[in-house]
């Protein structure tokens, strides 16, 4: 746990947790207590990296490979032309 919280930030995780902390803030002063559970949905995504801020799909379900990962191969193609038969008249 403590791994994930203190490792991996990048812009989008910080977003969030500042993006959390006004939405709870500016809930607190306007004393809608909804909107505290908003903040604190979106400041918790900043903070355990889960969901978009963590750039993971649905709970990290999906991986995508980076470019350095990936591997291509070339293989030589053999192509045949195809003539048709050209009917003069129809």
């Amino acid at each position: 746990m403590k791994k994930r919280i203190f490792s991996g930030w990048n812009f989008r995780r910080v977003i969030y947790l500042l993006l959390g902390g006004i939405i709870i803030v500016q809930a607190i002063m306007e004393r809608e207590w909804i909107g505290i559970l908003f903040g604190a949905y979106l400041a918790s995504m900043g903070v355990f990296a889960f969901g978009c801020a963590g750039g993971n799909c649905f709970g990290a379900n999906c991986y995508l490979q980076r470019r350095e990962e990936m591997t291509t191969q070339v293989q030589d193609l053999n192509f045949e032309e195809i003539k048709s038969k050209s009917q003069g008249n129809i």
